[in-house]
């Protein structure tokens, strides 16, 4: 059980600093980010875009990273959070207004950085410049779903995880596309 003890205080301390740092750029982007992740808005964006300009390509990537988030969604809502229900962190250790806007459901794993993950994942291989392209907003997501105090390190972690394994199932089933 010590290791486990002292991976839980890791993620405490690494959730205490990230939530510190007080950085102009961290302040004025997360949460624009945040706000665009929000019930996926971004990754719609992203596949309209797709969709528009990449031609075939650009239609089987948008799919498939629709199709990757949708499949993420549904491994670390309704699967995962109530497998293992996890308070968020304090409240007393965020010192902006981001408490009140946090979620009453399980801290465990990240929503937000599932889908950020799953679509980018299952998007790059078919994609590879979008791909790249859409990692980018995804790691911004995984740090602010930290920086806010909505979730620890290692519910970040865990979603990044269920966003990749959803992409890679998602590029297996999608094998064969117009694109792939």
């Amino acid at each position: 059980m010590r290791p486990l003890a002292e991976l839980r205080d890791a993620d405490r301390r690494l959730t205490r600093w990230t939530i510190s740092w007080d950085s102009r750029w961290a302040r004025r982007v997360l949460p624009v980010v945040e706000g665009a992740a929000e019930h996926t808005k971004l990754w719609w964006a992203a596949a309209a875009t797709m969709a528009a300009v990449g031609g075939a390509r650009g239609r089987g990537a948008a799919a498939a990273g629709l199709a990757g988030t949708a499949v993420a969604e549904l491994l670390a809502v309704p699967m995962a959070k109530r497998l293992y229900a996890r308070r968020r962190p304090p409240q007393e250790w965020i010192t902006r207004g981001e408490a009140e806007d946090r979620p009453d459901s399980s801290s465990f794993p990240s929503g937000h950085t599932a889908a950020a993950f799953a679509f980018t994942a299952a998007v790059a291989p078919m994609w590879p410049t979008a791909g790249a392209a859409c990692a980018v907003p995804a790691a911004m997501v995984a740090a602010e779903r930290v920086h806010s105090g909505a979730h620890y390190p290692s519910d970040v972690a865990a979603g990044g995880a269920i966003g990749l394994t959803a992409g890679a199932l998602v590029r297996f089933l999608f094998q064969g596309y117009p694109g792939t």
